[in-house]
């Protein structure tokens, strides 16, 4: 089997990102990211739709290259909208960061292609994939079920196209992660640990998903990744955590650090 290695991500500190403009004494950019990955011995950092890395200016983008070479860190590049346009621009990043796969949620607000409408996109984006050898990971986010999502790799190139496995994602979708992993595993490039809790409400009609710091909600990790390091394509189990907001913002963004470092401590005493 091989090893497995943990990353964290822009959607590891959600609320970091969003209250940083609302608190003038909270400074969470890039550096502070990228920072705090070095500082718990961690090599990986994925760049989310949070965090829209087509919205810096070239000397940004040149400066979290050259960041992340000093600390040692590979970058992974991610957005959302598989629109021809954008995703090419976001390959020209991708292999300027030097990151080996494009992680996409094929969704936006006002955007959701059918099947087939998806499978023609990608065969309009093939050439570009291949000339920049970068694989497109295609995130299970909320619509597609597993079965359609693989459907869509096979009629398209699944050497250029996998899946970026959230494990959380689809219970948007009816199905369960026992369900979703034998049928995504074998094309995943990349896993999303993010843990959960589903609880019954007070009224009885009806349930509630809520995040949980790694370790101590359903899902059971360790099970998990064994799992993803009997199949080659996924080396890489990216971090990411859902909280519910605190009283104030210096509160929220205070315990969502502590629930990572919380995460980060579960995770290792599995994984590189």
């Amino acid at each position: 089997m091989k090893q497995m290695h943990l990353g964290l991500s822009t959607y590891t500190f959600p609320w970091n990102i969003m209250l940083a403009g609302s608190l003038p004494s909270h400074s969470f950019s890039f550096r502070e990211m990228l920072q705090l990955t070095s500082d718990n011995h961690i090599h990986f950092f994925q760049f989310g739709d949070n965090y829209p890395l087509h919205l810096l200016s070239k000397n940004e983008l040149s400066e979290i290259k050259a960041l992340a070479l000093e600390k040692k860190i590979q970058l992974q590049v991610g957005t959302q909208g598989l629109h021809i346009d954008h995703i090419k621009n976001y390959l020209s990043i991708a292999s300027e960061l030097n990151s080996a796969f494009l992680r996409v949620v094929i969704d936006d607000e006002n955007y959701h292609p059918a099947e087939k409408d998806v499978v023609q996109i990608i065969h309009a984006l093939s050439p570009s994939l291949k000339e920049s050898g970068i694989v497109l990971a295609i995130e299970n986010h909320d619509r597609f079920k597993a079965e359609t999502l693989v459907r869509i790799i096979k009629k398209t190139d699944p050497d250029f196209v996998g899946i970026c496995l959230d494990t959380a994602n689809s219970l948007g979708a009816g199905e369960g992660i026992a369900e979703i992993v034998p049928v995504l595993l074998p094309y995943t490039i990349n896993l999303h640990i993010k843990d959960f809790i589903i609880t019954r409400t007070n009224h009885k009609m009806g349930f509630v998903v809520s995040g949980s710091p790694a370790g101590s909600g359903m899902l059971d990790i360790p099970w998990l990744l064994n799992e993803c390091s009997s199949h080659e394509r996924c080396s890489t189990a990216t971090l990411e955590l859902w909280m519910d907001e605190e009283a104030s913002p210096e509160q929220t963004v205070a315990k969502e650090i502590s629930l990572v470092t919380e995460s980060i401590k579960f995770i290792k005493k599995y994984i590189s």
